[in-house]
């Protein structure tokens, strides 16, 4: 992983906009469309990122009193940065549709000529809200099979995470960073307030094959599989830290980061899992295999999966391959 030296100022970096500019002209078989789309999505988390900063004076927190498809207590900022993203999106004229955390179904731009539909969740780690902990967003882009002449079909929306054009998410925590890959390597940058851009902070990231910390919630230790416990054992035999942030994106941003494994196993409470293979588990599977990481739901990887809902749950085992690799060792 090559970061760039401290010492330069970040009007000396590559913005976004030119680094997705240079990745175009290195890759012309890319979609000409990629860079439209990432551009709309850093400018949405722009905002968001001026609604978190201010959380307590912007009078969003707190929660909308009603609950999305998933049983999840909806948060005014879940909300508010769903709304945005989906604007800023269907502004593009790029996107035909966007499917979301926050919506059943699909949100069809019936007006847009685009062949490209989001998966996304517009604000992971919602309970962290009120505490003042990292949240973030996580994003997907896949091509539109169907006929333009027709509506986005169920087909367009549930395909392998192997067929995904591009990921990426954008982590509030103590800076704000967006990390994505078109394919070609995965890249992160830091946003900069007083310029109000994005700056490249870390260029063709690599996770580490290895780590020193393991993510759960060790509340639901009793109800894990036998093999997930055997593990997180082996985990505390080595004295490996125990870091669990709340939020997926943070979590994951720090293994990429550190090397580590993130797990949602099974539970009594959600024995398929917990996090949505469409709109969280994929979009992070392309960003940890493009680093040289593994993401698996204990059986198969994940980004092999076919979906059969949008909102399907699985468990995910993600980050430095050799860790996840001792985990399904102990798979039976």
């Amino acid at each position: 992983m090559k970061k760039k030296p401290s010492n330069i100022l970040p009007d000396l970096r590559p913005s976004l906009d030119q680094f997705l500019q240079e990745e175009q002209q290195q890759f012309p078989d890319s979609p000409e469309a990629l860079p439209r789309i990432l551009h709309a999505m850093a400018a949405a988390g722009k905002v968001v990122n001026e609604v978190v900063r201010r959380l307590d004076l912007a009078d969003v927190i707190g929660s909308q009193g009603a609950y999305n498809f998933s049983g999840d207590e909806q948060q005014n900022l879940d909300m508010m940065a769903h709304h945005c993203f989906v604007r800023m999106l269907g502004a593009t004229e790029e996107v035909c549709a966007v499917i979301s955390e926050e919506e059943t179904g699909i949100i069809a731009f019936t007006n847009s000529y685009g062949n490209y539909i989001i998966a996304l969740d517009p604000l992971d780690g919602s309970p962290n809200i009120d505490a003042n902990a990292a949240i973030g967003t996580i994003f997907s882009v896949y091509q539109r099979w169907s006929s333009q002449s027709m509506p986005v079909q169920q087909a367009d929306v549930l395909q392998e995470g192997s067929k995904q054009l591009a990921a990426g998410y954008i982590l509030y925590g103590t800076s704000t960073m967006l990390v994505y890959t078109v394919r070609h390597g995965v890249h992160g940058f830091t946003y900069e307030p007083s310029i109000g851009e994005f700056f490249l902070a870390y260029q063709a990231m690599q996770m580490p094959k290895d780590g020193r910390n393991y993510a759960i919630n060790d509340g639901h230790f009793n109800t894990f599989p036998s093999y997930v416990q055997r593990y997180i054992q082996q985990c505390r035999h080595h004295n490996y830290a125990a870091r669990y942030m709340g939020a997926l994106v943070a979590d994951f941003h720090r293994h990429l980061i550190q090397g580590g494994i993130y797990l949602y196993p099974p539970t009594l409470k959600n024995p398929e899992g917990k996090l949505r293979l469409v709109l969280e588990c994929n979009a992070l599977a392309l960003i940890a295999e493009q680093a040289g990481g593994t993401a698996s739901n204990g059986q198969q990887a994940i980004l092999a999966i076919q979906p059969q809902a949008i909102h399907q749950r699985v468990p995910l085992y993600i980050g430095s391959t050799n860790m996840v690799q001792s985990l399904l060792a102990e798979v039976v």
